[in-house]
């Protein structure tokens, strides 16, 4: 899709109205197109400049500057492995090759149904938990080659691994905050489930 739909314009209007600078928004912004469309579309960086009145030079900037932002088609499931040090020290190298063989792709690649996309990623601080991976930015710490495995079985079975829910890429949050209208809703802390 080249620009928000016209459900996410409405979203859009709304989390825009939440900051004192419109160009505040850019990173919600950003995930709510990543949302939309699995990645970042050149339209849509346009659209959120419009949006926020701002350049599209420097949408751009921001989406490139963050690792969760994509500017490509990534698979259903987006599998990272960290390997950084304590994560290393405890099998992350074993464990991405067994990943690159159990996927059938090299890092950066996505299987042929589209389902998985394997990343190296550098530390997600989950040092205490290592080796650690990432699905869909979910947690899964102190993996084994049998536990990957295990959390690929159960996404490809349609099934929550492990009983940890895990969407479709691109899907940030269940949740959206209203809009705080009074001071008294602005004082009230606000309960967020994902």
């Amino acid at each position: 899709m080249a620009r928000l739909n016209p459900t996410n314009i409405e979203r859009a209007r709304e989390v825009i109205a939440r900051y004192p600078q419109p160009r505040s928004a850019m990173i919600p912004l950003l995930h709510l197109a990543q949302e939309q469309d699995g990645h970042i579309t050149d339209d849509a960086k346009a659209h959120i400049a419009e949006l926020v009145g701002v350049m599209p030079a420097e949408v751009h900037g921001v989406s490139t500057f963050y690792e969760m932002f994509k500017h490509e088609d990534v698979g259903r499931y987006l599998v990272g492995v960290c390997t950084n040090l304590s994560c290393m020290l405890l099998g992350a190298d074993e464990l991405l090759a067994h990943a690159e063989d159990k996927l059938g792709v090299k890092v950066g690649g996505t299987t042929p149904d589209g389902s998985f996309t394997l990343e190296q990623m550098q530390c997600l601080a989950a040092c205490g938990g290592a080796p650690c991976i990432q699905v869909n930015y979910r947690y899964f710490e102190n993996v084994t080659p049998e536990r990957f495995d295990g959390v690929i079985a159960a996404l490809s079975a349609g099934t929550d691994p492990e009983g940890q829910a895990v969407p479709p890429h691109g899907t940030l949050s269940r949740v959206s905050l209203p809009h705080p209208s009074t001071d008294a809703d602005r004082e009230r802390p606000q309960e967020i489930h994902s």
